[in-house]
Order: C-alpha cells, then sequence, then structure tokens
C-alpha cells in the first residue's frame, strides 16, 4: 500500500508516517521549500519518499499526486493557527479551504485514470462547531467563529460532495489532541515547558490569556490511529475524533504544576488580556461515539496523563521523579 500525507512534517503527519511505516507502507509525504521540520522527520522515518509542492499550487500537486500513486491521501496540512488565521484569513482561506479542493481533486482524478479507489482522509477540527454550545456530534451545525475554523468547515463539506460522486472521502473532525511534539505556540505545549522552567527555577510566572476556555484534550498518537481506521473502514463518513471530556487551561496548567510537585500553581499564573482570542468558543467537547462503534477507537491516555508526559519530556532527565 501507498500513502500520501501532507503536512508530513507536523505533530499529527509524524505520527502518521510512523504508524504508517510500521505497518508496511510505501509512505510519500509533500512538504514545501525550506521547511525546518524535514531533517527531523527523516531522523524518525528514513524509508519516507518526500516530494515538494504546496497546496496553494495545483500544478505541484499534480505533480506530486502522480510521483506517489497513493491508495490513501492524508491532508493534514493546513493553517493550523486560530489566532494566525485572524491575521492572515485569506492565506488560511487559501491553503486550509481550496488546499482541500485541489487535493480532493486530484485524488478524484487519479481514481478515474487508475480505475480503482483511491481513499481520502480530511483532517477537520472542531472549530468547525464554534459557539454551538452542548457536546458535538456529526449532525451539530457547523458555526465556526474564526477564519480557520470556517476554512476547515469548507474541506470538512467538500469531502461530504466528493463522496457524492464516488471518492472514497472521510473528514475527521479532530478535537484538541496533544502531544510532546506540539509547538510552542500552542497553549498546552507553552504550559508544559513554562511549568518545566519554573521547577528548574528558570522561570516565575506563567502568562496566559482565556483560563476558563474548556477543550476536550486527547493524545496526539490515539487521534492519527483514528484517521487509519478510517481510511480502512469499509465505507466513508464524518467521524468526531474525541474523549468526552472538556477541561479548562486552568485546569490544564494545575494539572502540569502538581506533576512536577508545585501545590501552589495558580499563584504563578497571570493573565494577560492581550493573550485572549477573539470569538474564542468557551467549550468544545465531543461525542466519538460513531468512531467507537463503526471503526472500534477509543481514547487510551487520560487527561492527566497526557499532561504529565508533555510536562516530563520538557524536564531533563534529572528532574524527573
Amino acid at each position: 500500500m501507498r500513502a500520501l500525507v501532507t503536512g508530513i512534517t507536523g505533530q499529527d503527519g509524524g505520527y502518521l508516517a510512523e504508524r504508517l511505516t510500521s505497518d508496511g507502507y510505501d509512505v510519500h509525504g509533500l512538504v514545501h521549500d525550506g521547511d525546518p521540520n524535514v531533517e527531523d522527520l527523516r531522523s524518525r522515518c528514513p524509508a519516507v519518499t518526500l516530494h515538494t509542492g504546496d497546496l496553494q499550487d495545483g500544478p505541484s500537486l499534480a505533480v506530486a499526486v502522480g510521483a506517489a500513486d497513493p491508495d490513501e491521501i492524508y491532508n493534514l496540512a493546513g493553517i493550523s493557527s486560530v489566532a494566525f488565521s485572524w491575521q492572515q484569513p485569506v492565506l488560511t482561506a487559501d491553503i486550509t479551504a481550496l488546499g482541500a479542493a485541489r487535493l480532493l481533486d486530484e485524488a478524484r482524478l487519479l481514481q478515474e485514470r487508475r480505475g480503482r479507489e483511491v481513499r481520502f482522509v480530511q483532517a477537520s477540527s472542531a472549530e468547525i462547531f464554534g459557539n454551538v454550545g452542548g457536546v458535538q456530534d456529526e449532525s451539530t451545525p457547523l458555526a465556526p467563529t474564526s477564519p480557520y475554523g470556517a476554512a476547515k468547515a469548507y474541506a470538512h463539506q467538500l469531502c461530504g460532495l466528493y463522496r457524492s460522486v464516488g471518492v472514497f472521502a472521510s473528514s475527521m473532525v479532530l478535537f484538541n489532541h496533544e502531544s510532546p511534539r506540539r509547538p510552542p505556540t500552542f497553549v498546552t505545549r507553552k504550559i508544559t515547558q513554562t511549568v518545566a522552567l519554573i521547577a528548574q527555577g528558570q522561570a516565575s510566572e506563567l502568562v496566559l490569556g482565556n483560563l476558563d476556555a474548556r477543550r476536550d484534550w486527547g493524545w496526539a498518537p490515539d487521534y492519527v490511529d483514528a484517521m487509519v481506521l478510517a481510511a480502512r473502514a469499509p465505507q466513508p463518513a464524518d467521524f468526531v475524533v474525541a474523549t468526552g471530556e472538556a477541561h479548562s487551561v486552568r485546569e490544564f496548567a494545575l494539572a502540569a504544576f502538581a506533576r512536577v510537585g508545585i501545590a501552589d500553581g495558580e499563584a504563578r499564573i497571570r493573565v494577560d488580556p492581550s493573550l485572549v482570542r477573539p470569538g474564542d468558543p468557551p467549550v468544545l467537547v465531543g461525542d466519538a461515539a460513531r468512531a467507537r462503534s463503526v471503526l472500534g477507537w477509543a481514547p487510551t491516555v487520560s487527561f492527566e496523563e497526557l499532561v504529565g508526559r508533555m510536562v516530563e519530556a520538557d524536564l531533563p532527565i534529572e528532574h524527573l521523579h
């Protein structure tokens, strides 16, 4: 089996490359010129074949898809920051929304040329739901509150349209999923890095924005497994991938402090109003009943263990206990 992965140098892409390689796949990845994470990927997955291209550039996508000749396509690439999407809404739309459209159409064309199925998996996001409230599942109305969410919603709905013309396209509505490979631009990794520094006496406070935002946080490799299961399922569909538990940013920070034995973590946190994002949904929590029943998927790592693994990965060995 051959797979093409966009966003292969990101958190999920790296875990996916490792998973597919271990399953015996011939793994191909799309990378852009100057990607600083290529060498790290090569060190983890030396057998991966990389193709230079860009989701904004249809011809380069056509060349990459033609060269990879994949049985499965995983579209994980795109703008990954809600805050950045407010700064660059047009770029976000071109990469995250229209990039998915370009790649879906390449999958359709490849399938027509070969006369056999190409399976497409889209990494969608809980941000497509916005402020609808309650617990979100596949029937929840889409109501994004950011350019990022709107772009992901477009790509999500496009998967349904391409299913209607015979493309095996599944959209995975991934709720927040974390690991030590998250870059520090994400609040979760910022928390664990800073708490690790505080534990070592190298920092005195943790500066955050909205402490009350509640998110459904899971372990990134579990969510990658859900994407693989969807690609191998008998039928394509949309799947919410979530733990069903919501925890606040404050709870995440306090769990990190607890992991390193700091009891007065609350006193170490300072709120900076400039870090509060516009239109930030107060609560995102998902119901993964369909993924559980259809794919046989379930999360394997608890919230406390997820936070603990991230903190410990940011600590030098001598500080672990």
